[in-house]
């Protein structure tokens, strides 16, 4: 088995908000991400997948193929989007690194031809990210 990753980059905005606080308290827990008008980040995501080398390639995927998976299923949706509005699954989820990571996870996964997800991982900052390998 080899592991192989791939980096991709978004844009998006967001906020910290939980619906079931009161507004005092989303800003003591959140302080100035609880800001509903939201604020943005440049992600690097990267997705790590695991496999045998073919032979007769030397890869371990499609490299193609992993791109336009990343894009469709990722970049495409969460590119210059507020993601507590515009995305789907942050209707009901704060969109934190580690969320962001989970959900990201759950989009790629099964989507890969010919290699196993095996880690997902989102940089808010570059001093901040998240891992996500998985249940």
């Amino acid at each position: 088995m080899i592991l192989l990753t791939r980096k991709a980059e978004f844009s998006a905005a967001h906020y910290y908000w939980n619906p079931a606080w009161s507004e005092e308290e989303n800003l003591r827990r959140f302080g100035k991400c609880a800001n509903r008008n939201g604020h943005g980040h440049n992600y690097t995501l990267e997705v790590t997948v695991a496999g045998e080398i073919d032979p007769a390639t030397g890869f371990v995927v499609d490299l193609k193929q992993l791109k336009e998976v990343l894009e469709r299923e990722v970049v495409s949706v969460y590119d210059h989007r507020h993601l507590n509005l515009e995305v789907p699954e942050f209707a009901t989820a704060v969109p934190t690194t580690e969320n962001i990571a989970i959900a990201v996870w759950k989009r790629l996964e099964g989507k890969i031809p010919g290699a196993r997800l095996y880690r997902v991982r989102v940089y808010e900052l570059p001093e901040l990210f998240a891992d996500y390998y998985g249940e």
